[in-house]
């Protein structure tokens, strides 16, 4: 009997009562599953905390669903839309395209250009064949000719590569050239091999097209009695300017393209210029034919633009400076953007459904392991109802969406000083290719993933979820202990999401007097961060509820806001780098990677900023001599003694995993107090490389007083406040002793302060609306 499992995603991350959210499902080993609305209060099962808690929610979707197995198109490819098939050429031909392959000798064969239908065999193709030699085949049906060339493709190098076919003689050519330089491939000049393959045979027969198959880069059509058309042999690699000719050209021809120049008109049926359509703003998905018919290609899965070119120099850093330098466009046979799953079901929410963090819980099967599945979604108010709103870091969840650590980086138990405890789920997410990837991740061919979405199971984004590498909560189910918090404490509050805060601007925060972080909300966008500091500086009161925050610049689509780019490079620890060349993201045209690097260190916003991490221990705070100031006693109100968060659900205390610290030089506001801070973490903590120029003996924990977590507040322009907790396993700490705790107290007494009406504790507004009162009090 097959195993049930039942795993799902919704299209929308963010929406209102009244608003049409829809559930996309696939199961195996079932074909019903039992539906609920509910919503989600506490997502760790760590026995010291109140464990797992979700409220039933009545709902018309509510019942038993139809479900079924569904099939995902995974891998990056271009499409040409050509309703007069002419592309469908019959006759004489020539392919030709600048390639980077980055995984030649992948052991199947890998299509570049053509209008191939390997189900029936019938069409003409130029790919890779299996042994990662540049090949061309045409086939009718019932047999297929080829032409291979001599010498197998290098990995990383970039080729001009082209095939001809006279249909009057039958004569097949091959042309490959290397077009390396000194800075476009992984060789240089020294390496002594050959790239080069020049190689011709007569072919039996010509081509016949099938008037269904669609021209291609990068895949060929495929079929399967079950999940019907799709597309297979995917390549792994860049392809730069390629185009397709109703004429055999002459060898001179090629030499011309292959040098840069214009390819002929004559006989050209499309020539698809990938270097046009780029501006300072970046570049979409449609890649623009030049030829006569003007049948542009447009990208699925998001292939890879704003890469670097077969004619890349060194000398431009930025497809703004030189978009013809920047031609390149990378495939990846396992990219995922949208599994594109059939609708299961839409549903209405209903009009009265308070803000929160809400999932449609599946249940097949005996409703058990990999037979439940929770599809998260967050409700956001029609209007602002409470004070306080808890911003979700959705851009975070998404960078680390479905990560394979555990799996795939040989660093990750040095790192977290544990052997990784897998759980059923981690092994199918990471066998399971339709999950796709996070931005921790490389694809199969050795690239870092730069593009994450959530149209598709993102199975760590669910409650109960414990990240194996840590074996702790991380990300979403770690910010449900502060959903939990403010639930318990019984706070007014509304719930909003990074993806509202991208696309409203500080109109999503405006009318909160207080907002309150996730505990790990790494990723920004240039509009997200331009729209806290707006916020702040406004008046607002922000509560930085975590760590490591505000350090990596991403990008988003108005249009496709479901997708996030980011890309990894220079300073401090990353999962891969970027290649040279290709800091820019295609998205926005903005740089990528830390905020530092673009000057903005995350001390400019929240007062503190990262500092190092370690994952086997954490450690309590000890009050600092500025919280014994009597204009901030309100802080520690209810405190006693000089530590508190000896205690928490991340490794058994409040300041942990990942440390932030105050640093005036590098921007934390110098009017800011230093509340508390911890201190004596073991040497599993590291020192994070911006923290010096060098690397030198005693970058840990026990050896360096800078690995702390410090706990800040500072008084911003127009009555606005931040306070910063500088620790991601704080809001862990909150619900144990049934929330009856120091940890839970004092954010207790800072929330209660920025809620008030009223100037800001600690301001001289402050003191002096506190002496009226007094003095108002004295004369009843």
């Amino acid at each position: 009997m097959a195993q049930v499992k039942v795993f799902g995603y919704a299209d929308k991350i963010s929406v209102k009562p009244g608003e049409v959210i829809q559930f996309h499902v696939n199961a195996d080993g079932a074909s019903a599953a039992e539906a609920h609305l509910v919503r989600l209060i506490h997502g760790d099962e760590h026995p010291d905390g109140p464990g797992f808690v979700e409220e039933l929610v009545e709902c018309a979707a509510n019942g038993v669903w139809k479900v079924e197995k569904q099939y995902t198109q995974v891998g990056s490819f271009l499409e040409v839309a050509d309703p007069e098939r002419r592309l469908a050429v019959d006759g004489s031909l020539t392919l030709c395209a600048f390639i980077h392959p980055l995984l030649p000798k992948a052991g199947i064969r890998q299509c570049l250009i053509g209008r191939w239908d390997n189900y029936r065999n019938h069409g003409f193709c130029l790919g890779i064949n299996k042994t990662g030699r540049l090949e061309f085949w045409v086939g009718r049906g019932d047999e297929v000719d080829y032409v291979q060339a001599e010498v197998p493709l290098q990995e990383q190098m970039w080729y001009f590569v082209a095939a001809t076919l006279d249909a009057r003689t039958g004569q097949a050519t091959l042309y490959q050239e290397g077009v390396g330089n000194r800075y476009n491939s992984l060789l240089g000049k020294v390496a002594p091999l050959d790239y080069r393959s020049h190689v011709s045979e007569i072919f039996r027969f010509r081509q016949k097209n099938l008037p269904e198959t669609p021209f291609l880069m990068a895949g060929s059509r495929d079929w399967h009695e079950k999940r019907g058309h799709f597309v297979s042999q995917l390549f792994c690699g860049k392809i730069d300017r390629c185009g397709l000719f109703d004429r055999p050209l002459r060898r001179d021809e090629l030499d011309e393209i292959r040098n840069g120049h214009r390819p002929p008109s004559q006989g050209m049926v499309a020539y698809w210029d990938t270097t046009d359509g780029y501006t300072d703003r970046g570049i979409g998905d449609v890649v623009t034919d030049i030829g006569p018919f003007h049948l542009n290609a447009k990208g699925y899965n998001r292939p890879v633009r704003a890469q670097t070119g077969w004619n890349w120099n060194g000398f431009n850093d930025c497809f703004r400076l030189a978009p013809e330098e920047y031609g390149g466009i990378e495939f990846h046979a396992d990219a995922l953007i949208d599994c594109n799953w059939e609708a299961t079901k839409s549903l209405r929410l209903p009009e009265t459904l308070r803000s929160g963090v809400y999932a449609m819980r599946l249940r097949a099967g005996n409703g058990k392991g990999l037979g439940e599945e929770h599809i998260v979604f967050f409700v956001r108010p029609k209007a602002p109802t409470g004070r306080i709103a808890f911003l979700a870091p959705t851009a975070s969840y998404l960078a680390y969406a479905n990560e394979h650590l555990s799996f795939d980086a040989p660093i990750v138990q040095p790192m977290s000083g544990s052997t990784p405890i897998l759980a059923e789920i981690d092994i199918e997410m990471y066998k399971n290719p339709q999950f796709g990837h996070g931005c921790y991740d490389s694809w199969a061919d050795g690239q870092g993933v730069c593009y994450s979405s959530y149209r598709r199971p993102v199975v760590n984004m669910r409650p109960k979820y414990r990240i194996s590498s840590m074996n702790t909560t991380w990300q979403f189910p770690a910010d449900l202990s502060v959903i939990a918090w403010l639930e318990h404490m019984k706070y007014d509050y509304d719930v909003l999401t990074d993806e509202d805060l991208h696309l409203e601007g500080t109109a999503a925060l405006a009318p909160y007097k207080c907002v309150i972080t996730g505990t790990h909300p790494e990723y920004y966008s240039e509009r997200m961060l331009d729209s806290t500091e707006d916020y702040i500086a406004g008046g607002g009161r922000y509560i930085y509820l975590g760590a490591n925050g505000y350090y990596c610049s991403v990008a988003f689509r108005d249009d496709e806001p479901w997708v996030m780019e980011c890309r990894k490079f220079g300073e401090g620890w990353k999962a891969w780098e970027a290649r040279p060349g290709e800091h820019y993201m295609a998205s926005t045209g903005e740089k990528g990677a830390a905020w530092r690097g673009r000057g903005r260190p995350p001390q400019k916003v929240a007062g503190t900023g990262f500092v190092g991490e370690g994952f086997a221990t954490a450690m309590p705070y000890r009050r600092m001599p500025d919280s014994f100031d009597p204009s901030l006693g309100w802080i520690t109100e209810g405190i006693d003694g000089e530590t508190f968060g000896d205690f928490g659900l991340a490794h058994d205390g409040a300041a942990g995993l990942e440390l932030d610290v105050y640093d005036l030089k590098k921007g934390t506001p110098p009017n800011t107090k230093l509340i508390a801070a911890s201190g004596g973490h073991d040497d599993n903590y590291i020192m994070h490389s911006i923290m010096v120029l060098h690397h030198y003996q005693g970058l840990a924990g026990s050896y360096d007083y800078r690995m702390r977590a410090d706990m800040t507040y500072f008084l911003a322009p127009n009555d606005g406040a931040v306070f910063a907790f500088s620790s991601i396993a704080y809001g862990q700490a909150l619900p144990c002793k049934n929330f009856d705790n120091d940890a839970s107290r004092l954010l207790a007494n800072v929330v209660n302060a920025f809620i008030k009406a009223g100037p800001t504790p600690g301001t001289e507004a402050f003191r002096e609306h506190k002496i009226k009162r007094l003095e108002s009090l004295d004369s009843l």
